[in-house]
């Protein structure tokens, strides 16, 4: 019972920057994060339309991935997906192959948009992309401890830039990228865990030669 709730609740720092009348560090369930943004729409007119960046490395996308951003629609009006080049990460799959395989994934919905995440602060790119809302999904305490140390300093560094944290849902709680590539490497079945399109590519990637 509790894992359900705890699939519905992000924490807050707050949503909006300057024009926030949500107050900080409290828990909202989607359906009430839901009617406080509509409500600040009908007050404030157009310009409350709401976007959050998504940034990662997707080396590849998974479902766990997918149902953040789609968790994130209910909640903002587009999700723009930054994808990280991060060379240090050695990924498997070319910048350009991760974004079309995301666009692959949400074929068809327009309010998702994808883009490189150029290389500096997070911080100084979402704010140039007129964004001030950082979105990012959470699996363990692990992450969690990871993401409010990045989420403080980012906050150290712009007053600017606020972020909203989802739990992974129970489906997906043990899907990682690191995992899938380790799955395709070794020939295991990667569907379900992946979007279809992202399935194909890893077979293809990692498809036994013929002896």
């Amino acid at each position: 019972m509790m894992s359900h709730h705890l699939n519905n609740v992000c924490i807050f720092t707050k949503i909006f920057y300057a024009r926030s009348k949500i107050p900080t560090l409290k828990r909202f369930t989607t359906s009430s994060i839901q009617s406080i943004i509509s409500n600040l729409k009908k007050e404030n007119g157009d310009f409350m339309r709401t976007k959050a960046l998504y940034p990662g490395t997707f080396d590849p996308i998974t479902c766990g991935h997918v149902d953040i951003i789609k968790r994130g629609l209910m909640m903002f009006d587009e999700i723009v997906v930054a994808v990280a080049r991060n060379i240090r990460k050695n990924p498997i799959f070319s910048i350009d192959e991760r974004i079309e395989m995301i666009k692959q994934s949400f074929e068809g919905e327009s309010r998702v948009s994808v883009v490189t995440l150029e290389d500096g602060l997070l911080v100084d790119f979402a704010i140039s992309q007129g964004i001030h809302t950082v979105l990012r999904g959470l699996r363990a305490m692990s992450d969690f401890e990871y993401e409010f140390q990045m989420a403080s300093m980012n906050r150290r560094l712009s007053d600017r830039v606020d972020y909203v944290f989802l739990m992974t849902s129970e489906e997906n709680f043990f899907v990682s990228s690191s995992l899938i590539r380790e799955v395709a490497i070794n020939q295991g079945q990667v569907e379900g865990f992946v979007p279809a399109p992202v399935a194909i590519r890893l077979r293809e990637k990692f498809k036994k030669n013929p002896s």
